[in-house]
């Protein structure tokens, strides 16, 4: 064995309570190097005699390594272990002082999981699991208030500009509910919806007040209560990484320099403030002058963001947070923010937009979870760009799954374009038949998904601000077989749990083979899906288990007696097999 691949810490992602009687635990091997792993277990309290030992199983592997799992609730909720690894007749232990051959013999020098403290359990929102979000650009959905439109208001469908306006607002949203419920998302995420100068609202100048262009905090209160009644939740983004530059606080500053009382609010490198050579003379998001960087270790700040965060949950009754820049406000200021939020309501959803690794953000005491990108990144590349083949993508979709503790890979938010972002089909170069492969992935992986408004009906856009576009409201503008694609995979998520918190494991994907074939399966059902990414119509040879199962996508039934069956698979094509006897 390569000892140098064998990897474990006992903590985060590696040993971490799954709930409130299990945990979890991982060890990563060198890909192919061991024939079996076990895990010896016990109370540190108690024999060493009285260890056990239970089997663990390959969760998933990448190009250079295994990784292995497995679950045990101990008794005494305290948990002493080591691992025992064995390729051949070779046999190596790890534990935390040692690797090698030589056998432990008490509990001094093992790894250790001190307690299971409930209070220590990570533990999401479970409604969460089961949403499929839906983002919205109140700006371009719909408008339907036109008497709070602002000046020089362009009609509706017109092109995008950086700084020009088309009249939507929270009423629009209102006014296409059935739509959305018609879809089958039950979330939505709205990017901001407080006062702002621009057009997509990210230089806050009023947190506690809706923008005008919009409609006023009655209308989206009215919007969350309908939303309710419908049975769908709403998320929306909280910008406190930085303000606008017509934040009151900061107009001050800009007038009185080190003299007002705001100064401190911001981080001033020296007065007064302006630009130099592009640079502010004070911090910003990505030196942009109008988004002055809050200082959140300030405590009337800390105060003032935090009312902000408690008001509109406790007032209005939004059901979580997307939070913007995440990764360069304070950790201190999160764990604060966590608190207040779940004080007002615990199933309020906290979700955190990193680009990166993010498990500091993921042990229980700041995020829910985090937008998705490296899953954004790989589906791209496997399905829409083809440059990966299956095995490829199969190690990034593990290495993913690895990366974070279940509980936090289970309502991470996986989205595939957004606000920020080409939109999917201009990505797929207008072939719809990439584009539904790509969301079908998306539909049916570990997580959450969430669909950018417009996605569904056709609508293209390239880099922002054209990706921002109207949402059109004829429907002779729509792609309807891409609609009921779209209506048709949700409304089977919805039905399935397999689908949404199932287990999920790869059954085939190959080094320089564009075909996937991956399963779902809980308790009540499984599926096996299998996909051609390729411009040609393949076959696949696969053995599925004995019964009966069906194709979701045509209704057509197959009979295994477990032996290999060859499927059809078109250009681009997929076929969802549900085992139903």
């Amino acid at each position: 064995m390569l000892l140098e691949a064998i990897y474990h810490r006992p903590k985060q992602n590696w040993a971490y309570a799954y709930d409130e009687t299990t945990i979890h635990l991982r060890i990563r091997t060198k890909r192919n190097d061991v024939d079996r792993a076990e895990v010896v277990y016990g109370d540190k309290y108690l024999p060493w005699d009285q260890m056990m030992t239970k089997d663990m199983r390959i969760v998933g592997h990448d190009e250079l390594f295994d990784y292995w799992q497995a679950e045990v609730q101990p008794k005494y909720r305290r948990l002493s272990y080591g691992f025992k690894l064995h390729q051949g007749k070779e046999t190596i232990w790890l534990t935390e002082r040692s690797l090698g051959a030589q056998t432990p013999t008490g509990h001094l020098g093992n790894f250790e999981f001190p307690f299971l403290n409930p209070v220590d359990v990570f533990a999401p929102p479970a409604w969460v699991k089961d949403a499929v979000f839906y983002q919205i650009f109140p700006e371009r959905f719909a408008n339907g208030d036109p008497s709070n439109d602002p000046e020089g208001v362009e009609p509706w469908g017109g092109k995008p500009t950086p700084s020009n306006f088309f009249g939507g607002d929270l009423q629009g949203v209102i006014d296409h509910l059935d739509y959305i419920q018609k879809l089958g998302v039950n979330a939505i995420y709205f990017t901001p919806v407080f006062e702002a100068t621009t057009n997509h609202k990210y230089d806050t100048q009023d947190y506690m007040k809706v923008d005008p262009h919009f409609g006023t905090n009655e209308t989206l209160k009215e919007l969350v209560q309908q939303c309710h009644a419908r049975g769908i939740r709403v998320l929306l983004d909280a910008v406190f990484n930085h303000s606008g530059r017509t934040f009151a606080p900061f107009l001050d500053v800009v007038e009185k320099g080190a003299d007002s009382p705001y100064a401190d609010w911001f981080y001033v490198r020296e007065y007064p403030l302006t630009v130099v050579e592009g640079v502010p003379t004070y911090e910003t998001f990505a030196f942009e002058p109008k988004m002055p960087k809050l200082n959140t270790e300030h405590p009337e700040v800390k105060k003032y963001l935090l009312d902000v965060a408690k008001y509109w949950i406790d007032e209005v009754g939004i059901d979580g947070w997307r939070l913007d820049v995440a990764n360069e406000v304070d950790h201190a200021f999160w764990r604060e923010f966590r608190k207040v939020v779940k004080s007002v309501n615990p199933e309020a959803y906290i979700l955190g937009e990193l680009f990166h690794e993010g498990m500091m953000w993921l042990q229980g005491d700041q995020f829910d979870a985090l937008m998705n990108y490296p899953f954004t990144g790989a589906v791209l590349d496997f399905f829409v760009n083809e440059s990966t083949d299956g095995a490829q993508f199969a190690g990034k979709m593990y290495g993913q799954l690895f990366r974070y503790p279940h509980q936090a890979n289970e309502v991470t938010f996986n989205l595939l374009d957004s606000h920020d972002t080409e939109r999917l089909l201009t990505l797929c170069k207008g072939d719809v038949r990439k584009m539904k492969l790509s969301a079908l992935f998306q539909l049916t992986f570990l997580g959450t998904p969430c669909i950018y408004y417009g996605d569904e009906i056709g609508l293209t856009g390239s880099h922002d601000p054209d990706c921002r576009k109207c949402m059109p409201w004829d429907e002779a503008e729509y792609d309807m077989d891409l609609l009921e694609f779209y209506q048709r995979t949700i409304a089977l998520r919805h039905q399935y749990s397999a689908l949404r918190s199932g287990a999920f494991r790869f059954l085939y994907a190959k080094e320089g083979d564009s075909r996937i074939a991956y399963e779902r399966q809980d308790a009540d059902s499984t599926f096996t899906i299998l996909m051609n990414v390729s411009k040609r119509a393949r076959t696949m040879t696969f053995a599925l288990p004995a019964g009966e199962w069906q194709d979701e996508v045509t209704g057509v039934r197959y009979t295994s007696t477990g032996k290999s069956l060859k499927f059809p698979l078109a250009a681009y094509g997929a076929m969802v097999l549900r085992k139903i006897m």
